[in-house]
């Protein structure tokens, strides 16, 4: 059997870094676990949250709807219930023009250093 280098090796990640991917308190993603009831990382026998690339996903739309575009808690859940794949749709969009903007400003900064 052949190794996947592709694959992701972690499987599951703590709420402090998840916290730090998406520049949030923990105390939020906690929050937040309460408002979305699809939004349920895995718990140990301690009680410490793991978090699933797929839980993951999930918090990318509802921190695209709540923090970026400034909706209400109540608004992102309606949205998220009413049209997941607009939402998933809209999310990889603004992540791609994001990364663009990045890309772009890179680039305006390497030609002033050359003029």
């Amino acid at each position: 059997m052949a190794l996947n280098i592709d694959k992701n090796l972690k499987t599951y990640y703590s709420i402090k870094e998840v916290a730090k991917m998406f520049s949030l308190t923990e105390s939020t993603l906690r929050y937040w676990e309460t408002e979305f009831p699809f939004l349920k990382p895995r718990t140990t026998t301690n009680n410490v949250r793991q978090y699933t690339e797929k839980d993951i996903e999930e918090l990318r739309y509802i921190h695209n709807l709540v923090k970026v575009r400034g909706f209400k808690i109540a608004a992102a859940r309606k949205i998220i219930s009413a049209n997941r794949d607009g939402v998933d749709k809209s999310t990889k969009v603004l992540e791609q023009l994001i990364d663009v903007r990045s890309q772009l400003q890179e680039l305006k900064e390497a030609l002033e250093k050359i003029v």
